[in-house]
């Protein structure tokens, strides 16, 4: 697979991600479509074990996620601020602490945007509590199954 190709395959995941975080995007969709993609071009063993495992991992997700509360965005609160602190929280969680960061990463920047938004740490952490209980839950499975296809899929690419 060219540089171009696989810039794209990058791009697409990169979508996803941000999808994953924006409501009514299918962002787990096109982290999957994308690893479709790669491992049809790819086709060695590595790249079909990356395809079957980040099926059975997406599917897992959707069982996981339907099990938990609906998500209710209005009235919560939830600003674009809030996704995008929450977003790169969780990123910078999954570089810094591989893998298992991105979840005090995602609550720490829901956290941050509150308590820069509100002032004081006990509003800002009853807020962190209400958004989590209200759509952030959901949210962090689905974005953390994302990442850790991708982190797979970068590593796959890097080293394989």
């Amino acid at each position: 697979m060219g540089v171009w190709q696989l810039l794209m395959v990058a791009t697409v995941m990169l979508l996803g991600l941000f999808g994953v975080l924006t409501p009514g995007v299918p962002g787990t969709w096109l982290v999957w479509a994308a690893m479709l993609w790669w491992s049809l071009h790819e086709q060695t063993g590595l790249a079909w074990i990356l395809l079957v495992s980040s099926t059975g991992l997406l599917l897992l997700t959707q069982v996981v996620v339907w099990q938990l509360p609906p998500r209710r965005f209005r009235g919560v609160g939830i600003t674009r601020r809030m996704v995008t602190y929450a977003g790169a929280g969780a990123f910078l969680g999954f570089l810094l602490v591989p893998v298992l960061g991105a979840i005090p990463g995602f609550v720490g920047g829901i956290y941050l945007s509150e308590r820069l938004r509100l002032g004081g740490h006990g509003q800002a952490r009853a807020a962190t509590r209400t958004v989590m209980r209200a759509a952030g839950t959901s949210v962090l499975v689905e974005l953390f199954a994302c990442l850790l296809i991708v982190g797979a899929w970068a590593g796959a690419v890097i080293w394989g």
